[in-house]
């Protein structure tokens, strides 16, 4: 029995098993509020992006999430100090990452698509979140891998939602 490559393109430096890796902890960071760590995973041409709906381009309909790199440092240091009242006190989040794989490669880096589900518990109850979130991963000059894009396609997202204030 033959196994599977781990990559979509042998020349790409970013295997599933890299890719996967790089989830879970991105995942776990977020889960932990541990911010710094979280946004350092971030290039510099970041887009973090959760459409308000069906697929589309990010400039012609409305997100709920549509950061670039600036704005990714602001998100993060508003729940560093606080000024994010929403999370005073922080959620408590625990998500679930699984069904990784590698969509697309281009020599660069990698595009991964995977399913979520993660549990957020405040004071208004437990909220349940799931959905599809592709991530385009690069690896830079030092050999760490980074996030270009990520995208989160919530299952809900053409329903009314509560507030969405931590790291999805």
């Amino acid at each position: 029995m033959t196994t599977a490559p781990t990559t979509v393109d042998p020349t790409c430096a970013v295997t599933l098993a890299d890719a996967q890796q790089f989830l879970f902890r991105e995942a776990r960071l977020a889960d932990q509020g541990a911010y710094d760590e979280w946004e350092s995973l971030w290039t510099d041409e970041a887009l973090y992006w959760v459409p308000a709906g069906p697929d589309g381009g990010t400039d012609d309909r409305i997100s709920i999430i549509c950061d670039h790199r600036s704005r990714i440092a602001l998100r993060v240091a508003q729940l560093r100090t606080g000024k994010r009242h929403a999370q005073d006190p922080r959620s408590n989040v625990a998500r679930l990452i699984s069904n990784i794989e590698i969509l697309a490669s281009d020599g660069h880096g990698v595009r991964t698509g995977a399913t979520f589900l993660a549990t957020e518990s405040r004071a208004r109850g437990i909220t349940t979140w799931a959905g599809r979130v592709e991530h385009t991963l690069v690896r830079g000059p030092d050999g760490t891998i980074r996030m270009a894009r990520k995208v989160v396609h919530l299952v809900n997202a053409d329903q009314p939602l509560p507030t969405l204030a931590f790291l999805i």
